[in-house]
C-alpha cells in the first residue's frame, strides 16, 4: 500500500477530508498500465487522477512532460487547471500546470513544445496537432501518465477513436507510459476498459462507492402539458418557483433552438429579475466565458443550458438540476444530475420537466431506471477508416514512417484491434493517390514513397493544411453574429442555411436577445436590437433519439399495470387507449388503422427512435405505392409512425417483411442527400475535402458544392471507393439508423396487433399535431394550434 505522504495528509486535514478509498486503490496501483476509475460525480475522481503524478513530482521534480490530461471540453480543462493550482500552492509543489487547446496563443504553444510543463491540459484535437510535429519524440520523451477525463464521453464518438489512435502513437514514443481513465457513468466497464487499452493488455478497473441515491422527482403542474411538442411553455412558472427555492439550478435542454425559445420564455416571466443566464455552444465564446466566470463567482441563480454544462466542471454551489423535455438517454439523465450538490456522499438533486403527455412516461421510465442504477449504451462499433486516414496524413507530417510498424501501431489502439491489413492499405493507398477515381489529380497525390522505402508527404509544406483541418467533429457551416456599431461585438453564430433565408428587417432569437437582420457584410451576419415577435435561428446541434433501453421500459411502463405514479391526467389517456384500441406490448407491434375524413390512417408503434420510424415511413410509404395503396405523406416520433393515404391498410405485416428491405433503403440513399451529407464529413475528416487553408476558409455553400461533385464523380466512376464504403456504412448506421429497424423487426417477429379502430386513437391523436407543423410563433398561431389540439382530442374521446 502506497501510503500519502505526510505533507499531503496535512493538506487534507486542513480541509477536513479524508483520502477516499477509491482514491487510495488508484494510488496503490499508480504502476498499473492502465486503470479505469468509475466514481460518482463529487467523489474526487480528477484529484485522484492526479495523486500519483503530484506525490511523485514532489519528491523528484524533473523538467519535462510528466503527465498529460486530456479531456472532451477545452473549459474542462481550464477549470481543472485551476482546481490543481491549489493543492499546489498550498503545498508548495515545484510543479507547472498549463493548457493546450484551440484558445491558446501560438506564442504559448510555440514555447510549450520547446519547454513543455510538467503536466498538460489538452483536448483530442490537439493532441493529434501535437504530435504531427517533427520535434514529437523530444516533447514526450518523459512522458510517464495520461489521464484520461471523462472517458465515456469521448468513447462516443469519432474523437474518442482519434484520442486512443493517439495514445497508441504515445505508446511507441514512451513505452512505459501509463493510462488512466476517469468517468462516473459506464454502463459497461469491461468494454470501457477494452477501449482504453493497448490490445492486449488488461485494464484493471476500480468502482468507489456510488454515494447516496439522487433526490430525481418529475414535475406534476397544475397544468397539464401540451399534447404534442417540445417546448414545456406551460411550466415556466413552476420552473421559476424551483429556481427561487435553490441557491443554483442548471436547467438543461436538448437543443440550442429549444434552450433560446424556454429562456426567452423564462425571462419574460421572472418578475423577480433573478440573475439567469443562458450557455450552449452556437453563444460567442465571450458570452459563455462570463456565464461561466459569474457561476464561479456564485453570481447567478440559474442557467439555461444544452450540452455544453454536461460534464465534469464544478460550477460553484449548483444545489438543482432540472431537465425540460425527456432526457432520452439514461446515462445522459444521470451525468447531468451529478451536476447538482457536487460532493461525495451529498445527494443529487434534479427535476424532470416532461414537455408533452408522452414524455411523462418516458420521464417516469428514466426515474425508474436511474434509481434501479440501470444505463443504457449502445454496442461500441469498429472504429472508423476516416479517422486511420486523418491519422496516417498527421503521422506524415512528423516524419517518413514505415507501413508495417505503423500498421502495427494503430491496431494496439482499442478500437482498431482487428483491423485488417488489407483495410490499413487501402486508407494509406486512399491518403496517398486519392483512389483510383482521383489518382489523376495533383492535389490528392500526398504522400509518396521515398528511396529508404518510407512513406512520405509529397510536399512538406502541405503539412500546415493537414494541421488546419484536423479534428472529427465536422460543424454545420455557420455564420458569426455581430452588432452593427456597438464596436461590432459578437453575438454568437447561426446556420449557414438559416441566415440565406433572411431578408433585411426579419429578426430572430440569439443569446435570449430578439435581434433585426441589417445584412450580410464580409460573411458577418450584422444586427441590431429588434422588437417584433422573433422568428428561431435554427441549431443543428444534436438530435437526441430514445435509447433502446429507455424504449424498451417505456413499453414495460405501459403494460405494468401499476400506474399510480403517474399523473391522472395521464392514467385517463392510456385508459381510454385500452377503450378504444389497446397498448403496445412487448416483443410484438402494435398497428392502428382508422379513418378521418377522406383520408385512411395507420399507426406503427415500432419504439425506435425518431431517425429510424423516419426511415422506416420511406420504406414503407415506397411499399405501400407499389400496392397501390396510395400513400400521401407521413410523420414520425420516438414512439411510432403515422402515415396517411387514400386507401386503408389491410396487411401491415406485409409492408413490414424484412425480405430486401436493405436492397431498397441502399437504393433509395445512393441519390438522396442524407448519403451526401454523410459523404460530406467522411471526406472532410479524411481529408479529401479541405475547408480550412492558409489566410482563408471555405464557405459551407462551397463546401457542400465541391462534396456533392466528388460524391457523384466517384458513385459514378469509382462505387467502391473507400469513402464511399464508410459514407454507406455511416449512413446506415447513425442518420437512417437501419441498425434500429433491423433490431425493431428482430425483436417483432412478425407478431402484429392489427387494430382497426373506429376513429383516432388516444394514443395517436398527438402525431396528428405534428403532421405539418411549421414552427411560426405568435398568440394567434398559440391559440389557434390550441383550439385544433382541443378537438381532436374530443374526437379521440379525451376531452
Amino acid at each position: 500500500m502506497n501510503t500519502l505522504p505526510q505533507n499531503f495528509q496535512d493538506w487534507f486535514a486542513t480541509r477536513g477530508w479524508q483520502i477516499h478509498p477509491h482514491q487510495q486503490q488508484l494510488l496503490d496501483r499508480a504502476d498499473a498500465p492502465a486503470t479505469l476509475l468509475i466514481a460518482p460525480t463529487g467523489g474526487g475522481k480528477t484529484l485522484a487522477g492526479f495523486l500519483p503524478t503530484l506525490i511523485a513530482l514532489a519528491e523528484d521534480p524533473k523538467d519535462g512532460l510528466h503527465t498529460l490530461y486530456v479531456s472532451p471540453l477545452k473549459a474542462l480543462a481550464a477549470d481543472i487547471r485551476r482546481n490543481l493550482q491549489t493543492p499546489i500552492e498550498a503545498l508548495d509543489l515545484p510543479i507547472r500546470v498549463e493548457d493546450r487547446t484551440g484558445d491558446t496563443s501560438q506564442t504559448k504553444r510555440k514555447r510549450q513544445r520547446a519547454d513543455p510543463p510538467h503536466i498538460l491540459l489538452t483536448t483530442p484535437e490537439s493532441l493529434a496537432i501535437l504530435l504531427s510535429y517533427p520535434d514529437a519524440p523530444k516533447i514526450f520523451a518523459g512522458l510517464q501518465r495520461v489521464v484520461v477525463d471523462e472517458i465515456h464521453a469521448l468513447a462516443e464518438s469519432k474523437r474518442g477513436d482519434q484520442l486512443m489512435l493517439c495514445l497508441s502513437r504515445l505508446q511507441s514514443l514512451c513505452p512505459d507510459m501509463r493510462r488512466v481513465g476517469l468517468s462516473a457513468t459506464v454502463e459497461d466497464p469491461p468494454a470501457l476498459g477494452r477501449f482504453l487499452v493497448p490490445n492486449p493488455l488488461p485494464c484493471e478497473i476500480i468502482k468507489a462507492d456510488p454515494g447516496p441515491e439522487p433526490d430525481i422527482t418529475i414535475l406534476h403542474s397544475e397544468t397539464p402539458p401540451p399534447w404534442a411538442g417540445a417546448g414545456a411553455a406551460y411550466a415556466v412558472n413552476d420552473v421559476l418557483k424551483l429556481v427561487e427555492g435553490a441557491n443554483t439550478t442548471l436547467i438543461f435542454i436538448n437543443t440550442r433552438a429549444q434552450a433560446e425559445i424556454f429562456f426567452r420564455a423564462l425571462w419574460a416571466a421572472n418578475d423577480q429579475s433573478l440573475p439567469i443566464a443562458l450557455h450552449h455552444g452556437s453563444l460567442a465564446r465571450e458570452a459563455r466565458d462570463k456565464v461561466e466566470a459569474a457561476m464561479v463567482a456564485g453570481s447567478l441563480r440559474g442557467v439555461v443550458c444544452t450540452g455544453t454544462l454536461d460534464l465534469g466542471i464544478d460550477w460553484g454551489d449548483v444545489d438543482l438540476v432540472i431537465q425540460v423535455g425527456a432526457p432520452k438517454n439514461i446515462k445522459r439523465l444521470v451525468q447531468r444530475i451529478g451536476r447538482s450538490n457536487h460532493r461525495y456522499n451529498a445527494p443529487s438533486r434534479a427535476v424532470i420537466v416532461p414537455a408533452n403527455r408522452f414524455e411523462v412516461l418516458e420521464a417516469q421510465a428514466a426515474l425508474e431506471a436511474v434509481r434501479e442504477n440501470t444505463l443504457d449504451g449502445e454496442p461500441r462499433a469498429k472504429g472508423p477508416r476516416d479517422v486511420v486516414c486523418q491519422h496516417i496524413l498527421l503521422r506524415a507530417c512528423a516524419g517518413p514512417f514505415d507501413a508495417t510498424a505503423l500498421y502495427h501501431e494503430v491496431r494496439q489502439a482499442g478500437p482498431y484491434g482487428e483491423l485488417s491489413r488489407p483495410d490499413f492499405d487501402a486508407c494509406l493507398e486512399f491518403c496517398a493517390t486519392g483512389g483510383y477515381a482521383l489518382r489523376a489529380y495533383d492535389r490528392w497525390q500526398r504522400l509518396m514513397l521515398n528511396p529508404d522505402g518510407l512513406w512520405q508527404l509529397r510536399d512538406a509544406r502541405s503539412a500546415q493544411s493537414i494541421r488546419m483541418n484536423v479534428g472529427t467533429i465536422v460543424d454545420t457551416e455557420t455564420l458569426n453574429v455581430r452588432w452593427r456599431g456597438r464596436g461590432g461585438a459578437p453575438l454568437g453564430e447561426i446556420e449557414e442555411g438559416f441566415a440565406a433565408t433572411l431578408t433585411e428587417g426579419d429578426t430572430f432569437l440569439i443569446g435570449g436577445q430578439v435581434v433585426r437582420y441589417e445584412g450580410l457584410r464580409e460573411m458577418t451576419v450584422q444586427v441590431t436590437k429588434g422588437r417584433k415577435e422573433p422568428r428561431i435561428a435554427t441549431f443543428a446541434g444534436t438530435k437526441f433519439a430514445t435509447s433502446t433501453l429507455l424504449s424498451t421500459r417505456v413499453i414495460a411502463l405501459l403494460n405494468s399495470g401499476d400506474w399510480s405514479a403517474l399523473p391522472e391526467h395521464t392514467r385517463r389517456w392510456l385508459e381510454i387507449q385500452q377503450q378504444v384500441s389497446m397498448l403496445p406490448k412487448p416483443g410484438r407491434m402494435l398497428v392502428e388503422s382508422y379513418w378521418r375524413d377522406t383520408r385512411a390512417y395507420t399507426c406503427f408503434y415500432g419504439f425506435a427512435g425518431r431517425n429510424a420510424l423516419q426511415t422506416l415511413g420511406l420504406l414503407v410509404t415506397k411499399r405501400m405505392e407499389l400496392a397501390g395503396l396510395h400513400p400521401i405523406g407521413f410523420v414520425a416520433t420516438d414512439y411510432a409512425l403515422l402515415i396517411w393515404g387514400l386507401d386503408a391498410v389491410e396487411d401491415p405485416a406485409a409492408l413490414l417483411s424484412p425480405e430486401d428491405l436493405r436492397d431498397g433503403l441502399e437504393g433509395w440513399l445512393a441519390n438522396n442527400a442524407v448519403m451526401k451529407r454523410s459523404f460530406r464529413n467522411v471526406a472532410t475528416i479524411a481529408g479529401l475535402i479541405v475547408k480550412n487553408l492558409p489566410g482563408k476558409r471555405k464557405t459551407g455553400r462551397q463546401a457542400t458544392f465541391s462534396s456533392d461533385i466528388l460524391y457523384d464523380t466517384l458513385l459514378k466512376y469509382d462505387p467502391d471507393h473507400l469513402l464511399l464504403q464508410i459514407t454507406r456504412a455511416e449512413a446506415m448506421g447513425g442518420l437512417v439508423d437501419f441498425g434500429r429497424i433491423e433490431e425493431m423487426l428482430t425483436r417483432v417477429q412478425g407478431r402484429i396487433d392489427h387494430v382497426k379502430a373506429p376513429h383516432v386513437t388516444p394514443l395517436s391523436a398527438p402525431m396528428l399535431l405534428e403532421v405539418g407543423k411549421v414552427p411560426i410563433y405568435g398568440a394567434a398561431i398559440d391559440r389557434a394550434a390550441a383550439i385544433e389540439a382541443a378537438e381532436l382530442m374530443r374526437e379521440a374521446g379525451l376531452e
